[in-house]
């Protein structure tokens, strides 16, 4: 409190900042960023304190478009479809951040993405042309092969370093997706990215500009190497990644409560000893530096050369309360009592030097176990993942990665909510990459990389229900021989079949509903061509089930909202939502008003013939005060 008003134009700013902080540079705003990223203006020439890049401009001209594409459920790829809330996305990621806005809308706790490197030797998905039609890019994402695989021409590139925009093709494909994805994120969610020195400095500039530099958390440091690389022509083994971290703030590390112990019977019970030698000078803070004298044995233990921690006043307090350990020499350091009951936080601070003990080579080693083969190069470990989630997912929450890979993130969570009995959902996205004609998981049969993360996300529910069988077992024996409770906790039906091990398969798709297209309308019989063409909103061959998910995503629900398959309609979330696909009669109307869902959806073609019922139908619903939609 400074005894002032509100200061109106701190407090506009504040909450601009929140809504687009990559419109601010040095807690100023960028009027130029501000205008592009309302589509105002896309001109990026004032020169400042920013990062700019051929193609830019476009990036925001792309963000923009908005897709008709959808997601149509794949049950027959699957794993516990109807119960689990686990998802998988199978496409290109860019779309699939888009169709997702709606539903998941600041509902993302933590997202976690490894993306490509762009170490100049790796082909990166890259498929934004901006120089196409949207209708052309469309088209374009869906090319496939004979055997409807995605073509790799028109999907993927290698991006040497040789090439004249080799960090602008980078910047180019990363910024957009990564726009969309705090879109996603919970005001309190946090996002993980691994990185290495091609790109973490183009990475850092692009998250300040779209989370905020305010909310940078932490670049930790992981020694991914285990053993030092000769190969680099400068004579340095570079043995690390990087994890960026962006957000509020993370859980922190566990204390290690075995350093607390009561070796003098304190009735404050357990206790450990903190250091009390100062961390400035006396020129910095003076009330800190005097001589400490044990007021009992009058021996004097001077100052240190930073002098103490706490002032006078503090210090005598402390000696008042029998809180400070006393050596039985002067030439020792006096120390504090720190009482377990006393501490005010759970959790110490995170380091930022993370995965001890965790290496490539053990990811490669994890997927090797799973498969009987090397399915896939490089993968992240799990247990490094798991370190991850655990400071930034809360053990109900939910985890986005869109570069899924091999689905490391699927096995950490599955497996972390098998070790602690947490219930963390994951939705995963990786395009169908082909794989190398030449590599051990195209021979067996897994032509894309989502096969083989779909085959691993099926083989770690394996594993885990062969785990709890076993776990089972092993209670049962304990139980029977010596008739006392499990050393293992006995694991629920829900818990081992359930929720936590499912996902359900989802794949990018064209809308199953026609697009009016008033860009090619330019004569009275074009009109009259499209009019025909729209004598049914529904395309030919669209499934029931297809256009259902969709209609749900369309309208802000989410993939695993529960539905309820009822006489001629669909109930969403307990109601909120009934979607009508089939033939409506006046009966099924009255059922549905007697469920007051907040909205209902039936398709225009339900009234053909019968004006009079969707005009009555219409009435009934705005009577009832629900929403009422045709399509």
């Amino acid at each position: 409190m400074d005894g002032k008003s509100l200061n109106i134009l701190s407090d506009k700013l504040n909450k601009l900042k929140e809504i687009v902080p990559e419109a601010f540079t040095e807690d100023k705003i960028d009027w130029e960023k501000l205008k592009v990223t309302l589509g105002e203006d896309i001109n990026l020439s004032e020169e400042r304190y920013h990062l700019n890049w051929a193609g830019k401009s476009e990036v925001f001209r792309v963000l923009q478009q908005r897709t008709p594409a959808t997601l149509i459920p794949v049950k027959e790829e699957s794993v516990n479809f109807d119960e689990t809330e686990n998802v998988f996305i199978e496409g290109e990621n860019l779309e699939v951040l888009k169709v997702l806005q709606k539903s998941y809308f600041g509902k993302i706790k933590m997202i976690y993405i490894d993306p490509p490197y762009n170490t100049g030797n790796d082909s990166f998905i890259y498929p934004d042309r901006f120089s196409e039609t949207k209708n052309e890019y469309l088209k374009r994402i869906g090319d496939k092969d004979e055997e409807g695989y995605l073509l790799k021409e028109g999907m993927f590139r290698k991006n040497s370093k040789d090439a004249g925009h080799y960090h602008s093709n980078w910047l180019t494909m990363m910024y957009p997706r990564l726009y969309l994805a705090r879109n996603l994120l919970r005001d309190d969610g946090v996002i993980f990215i691994s990185i290495d020195d091609n790109e973490v400095h183009n990475l850092r500039m692009i998250m300040n500009e779209i989370f905020g530099e305010e909310n940078f958390i932490s670049q930790f440091i992981w020694k991914s190497r285990m053993n030092k690389d000769n190969r680099n022509v400068t004579g340095a083994s570079i043995d690390h990644e990087y994890v960026l971290c962006y957000g509020r703030r993370l859980r922190g590390s566990e204390r290690k409560l075995e350093q607390y112990q009561n070796p003098d019977n304190d009735p404050r019970g357990v206790w450990t000893s903190g250091n009390m030698v100062g961390l400035l000078p006396a020129d910095q803070r003076p009330n800190c530096h005097y001589n400490l004298t044990n007021p009992k044995t009058k021996i004097n233990y001077g100052k240190p050369k930073m002098g103490w921690r706490y002032d006078k006043n503090t210090m005598k307090k402390l000696i008042e309360e029998d809180k400070i350990i006393w050596p039985a020499k002067p030439t020792g350091r006096p120390r504090r009592k720190l009482f377990l009951s006393e501490l005010k936080e759970e959790y110490t601070g995170y380091s930022s030097i993370i995965g001890f003990d965790y290496y490539t080579k053990d990811g490669t080693a994890e997927i090797e176990e799973l498969f009987g083969f090397r399915a896939m190069e490089f993968p992240k470990f799990s247990e490094l993942l798991k370190e991850l989630i655990v400071q930034g997912l809360g053990e109900e929450d939910l985890i986005l990665d869109f570069f899924a890979g091999s689905g490391t993130t699927a096995q950490a969570v599955m497996e972390l909510n098998k070790e602690d009995g947490g219930n963390r959902k994951f939705i995963l996205v990786q395009l169908p990459e082909k794989t190398d004609e030449k590599s051990e998981a195209y021979k067996a049969g897994y032509k894309t990389i989502a096969d083989i993360c779909k085959e691993r996300i099926r083989r770690v529910i394996k594993k885990l229900k062969t785990e709890n069988e076993q776990t089972k077992d092993k209670n049962q024996t304990e139980l029977a021989l010596e008739k006392t409770s499990p050393s293992v906790p006995l694991l629920t039906k829900e818990r081992e079949e359930g929720r936590g091990l499912g996902f359900k398969v989802f794949k990018l798709a064209h809308s199953n509903f026609k697009i009016w297209r008033s860009d090619i309308v330019n004569t009275e019989e074009d009109l009259e061509k499209m009019v025909d063409i729209f004598d049914t909103q529904v395309k030919d061959g669209s499934k029931e089930e297809n256009m259902l998910y969709e209609l749900m995503l369309k309208s802000g629900y989410t993939l695993t909202d529960k539905v309820e398959k009822n006489n001629g309609y669909y109930s969403i979330a307990k109601d909120e939502l009934v979607i009508v696909l089939k033939k409506v009669k006046q009966k099924q109307i009255d059922r549905i008003l007697k469920l007051k869902p907040k909205n209902c959806i039936m398709l225009d073609d339900l009234f053909a013939g019968n004006d009079q019922l969707k005009t009555n139908t219409a009435l009934q619903f705005k009577d009832e005060e629900i929403e009422f939609t045709t399509i």
